[in-house]
C-alpha cells in the first residue's frame, strides 16, 4: 500500500500521534528530512503518495537563502494540492501551505507557546476532520509567525492572539497553526531543547514552569482530540491508497 511522505524541518519535530493513526489506517509513512538535505520527492513520487504531512520548524517561510528546500517545498504542497493529495501542514507546515496558495504569513503579535485555547467555527461544525470536536478547545502551541487565509479557503479555527488557527483548502489540504501531535515526551523534549530555551529566555510572558504544570490536565483532552482528527485524516489517505492499488484515479 502507499505511504504517506513526511516533510520534517528539525530533527526533534515528529509525527508523534498522528503517526498512531497511520498505524491504525495500515499506512506506513517516509520521513523526508529537509534538514539532512534530503532531496525533495519529485512530483510522481508525489502523486503516488496515500497523503503529505509537512511538520513545524523554527524558520520563516521566506527564509529561503538559509533553507535552500522551503522554495521547492512549497512548490511540491502547491503541486500537492492541485493533484487533490490529502495535505495536512502542522505550524509551519500550513504556513507553508498557506504561502503556496499565495497567502501572506507575517510575525505574529506575539508568539504562543503553550497551552491556549482556541474557538472553533461555524464551519468547522461540517468539515470532514472537525465535525463533532464542539465549540473550543485548549491546544498546544509554538509559533511566531501567523498565516493569512488563502483566497477559497474555509476558515476553522481562531485564538484571542491569533485569527488564523486552522483551514481547509478543496477537499483534503489542511493548514493547522496548533501541535495536536503532541505526547508528554515531545512537550519536555522541545522545552529542553538548547535552541528552545534560548528563544524562550528572551520572552518574558512565557513560563517554561507553567507549561509543564498545565501538562498534566489539559494533554489527555487534547489527544483525544488529534486521534479523532487524524483518524479521519488517515481515513482520507488510505482511501487514496485504496484507489491507486486498484489502478483507478487517486
Amino acid at each position: 500500500m502507499a505511504a504517506v511522505l513526511v516533510f520534517r524541518h528539525v530533527p526533534h519535530e515528529m509525527l508523534g500521534t498522528v503517526a498512531t493513526a497511520l498505524a491504525g489506517a495500515g499506512l506506513g509513512y517516509q520521513y523526508v528530512d529537509l534538514f539532512y538535505c534530503q532531496e525533495i520527492p519529485r512530483r510522481r513520487e508525489l502523486e503516488r503518495s496515500a497523503g503529505l504531512v509537512v511538520l513545524g520548524g523554527p524558520m520563516n517561510v521566506e527564509e529561503t537563502d538559509k533553507y535552500p528546500f522551503l522554495a521547492p517545498e512549497v512548490q511540491q504542497l502547491r503541486e500537492a494540492v492541485a493533484a487533490d493529495l490529502p495535505v495536512l501542514g502542522i505550524c509551519l507546515g500550513a504556513q507553508l501551505l498557506a504561502k503556496a496558495l499565495d497567502a501572506a504569513v507575517t510575525a505574529n503579535p506575539v508568539k504562543e507557546i503553550g497551552w491556549y485555547p482556541v474557538q472553533f467555527t461555524a464551519q468547522a461544525a461540517a468539515d470532514p476532520l472537525l465535525a463533532d470536536c464542539g465549540h473550543a478547545a485548549t491546544v498546544f502551541q509554538w509559533h511566531g509567525d501567523a498565516f493569512a487565509l488563502p483566497s477559497g479557503a474555509v476558515h476553522l479555527a481562531r485564538s484571542k492572539a491569533c485569527e488564523n488557527q486552522a483551514f481547509r483548502c478543496g477537499s483534503s489540504a489542511y493548514g493547522l497553526q496548533f501541535h495536536l501531535e503532541m505526547t508528554a515526551d515531545m512537550i519536555e523534549d522541545w522545552l529542553g531543547n538548547p535552541d528552545n530555551r534560548c528563544e524562550l529566555a528572551k520572552l518574558h510572558y512565557i513560563d517554561p514552569l507553567a507549561i509543564r504544570r498545565q501538562t498534566p490536565q489539559n494533554l489527555p483532552l487534547m489527544q483525544a482530540l488529534g486521534a479523532r482528527v487524524f483518524e479521519r485524516f488517515a481515513s482520507m489517505c488510505q482511501r487514496r491508497a485504496e484507489r491507486l492499488r486498484s489502478g483507478g484515479r487517486p
